[in-house]
């Protein structure tokens, strides 16, 4: 007997399917576009065109009389931005940005050195999940409980009293409301819950660069005589500053947008957030919010391309 086999048929050379794939495959520029064109779309539909229509209108004229914006050009609002009183908001915000990504520097990388070097398994996602819990947390509770922590009989302030810091904070660091009243009138405070908001988004980069560092360079460094304080500086910080650099870039631009925590922590002084928000809920002023909102797009570009020359954005 003869076994019977079944024929196996291929499919027809000439479908539709299989024409797109050998397009695809002959042209892979095509098949990229059609991947990135539709989220691209999607990406400039929903955020840049409202946002550069939001931009435009910083050049056109507040009537107040109305309490309405009229399509008449004018650069009366961006002059208004070096005026003295807003331009005091101006570097307010930017010196606070500045500061806060410093600190958070100074505090994320003995925390992100060990994390890198010194554990390893569990202990490792321990402190991944102690990082990250923060994070977790609404963004608002943090702020409102930093009020508390923060407001007379607070903990911190208790801190500051018991450890007689009062009159060092207001001797060194100049800043007024520490002593004669809370923690959570004060620029001081402010700067701690920025600094404790932002602080893992320091931590992660700089961990993630370190990472990368090769064993190899710290034994060579070794071999070659060099102390621990040497291989430190010479070889370790040098190799980290593009961690350090992408976390400032979220500390930096998150800090220099917020309105929330200048709004619940801090004096009366305004930041740039707080004067977007004034100027178009309150005021309905949608020029001058306008103009207000170009301001830290201006000074994150300049920042970007700082960072971009020392290796932040190969770093993320």
């Amino acid at each position: 007997m003869t076994a019977l086999s079944t024929p196996v048929t291929a499919p027809p050379a000439g479908g539709p399917l299989q024409r797109l794939s050998n397009l695809l495959y002959r042209k892979p520029n095509l098949y990229l576009a059609m991947l990135l064109v539709p989220p691209l779309l999607w990406f400039g539909v929903i955020y840049f065109a409202p946002l550069l229509t939001f931009l435009w209108q910083g050049v056109y004229t507040y009537d107040e009389m109305a309490m309405a914006a009229t399509p008449d050009l004018t650069w009366a609002n961006l002059l208004a931005l070096f005026e003295p009183a807003n331009y005091d908001i101006i570097l307010r915000t930017l010196g606070m940005a500045i500061v806060v990504s410093l600190a958070s520097a100074a505090l994320a990388f003995p925390i992100a050195y060990y994390m890198a070097r010194y554990t390893s398994g569990k202990t490792k996602a321990f402190f991944y999940i102690a990082v990250m819990m923060p994070m977790w947390a609404s963004y608002i509770v943090k702020a409102y409980a930093w009020t508390l922590l923060l407001a007379k009989g607070g903990v911190v302030q208790w801190f500051v009293e018991q450890l007689q810091l009062t009159p060092v904070l207001q001797f060194i660091l100049g800043i007024p409301g520490v002593g004669g009243s809370t923690l959570s009138t004060s620029q001081l405070g402010r700067f701690f819950v920025f600094v404790y908001i932002w602080l893992p988004f320091m931590i992660l980069p700089i961990q993630a660069s370190l990472e990368r560092l090769p064993p190899s360079l710290l034994q060579a460094s070794a071999d070659l005589g060099a102390k621990p304080a040497q291989t430190f500086m010479q070889v370790i910080l040098p190799l980290s500053v593009p961690g350090i650099a992408a976390g400032s870039i979220f500390t930096f631009s998150l800090t220099l947008g917020d309105f929330i925590v200048p709004q619940l922590v801090g004096p009366p002084g305004l930041f740039i957030g707080n004067m977007v928000y004034t100027q178009q809920g309150s005021i309905g002023n949608m020029p001058m919010a306008a103009a207000f909102t170009l301001v830290p797009i201006v000074l994150i570009a300049i920042y970007l391309s700082i960072v971009k020359r020392l290796g932040a954005f190969d770093a993320l």
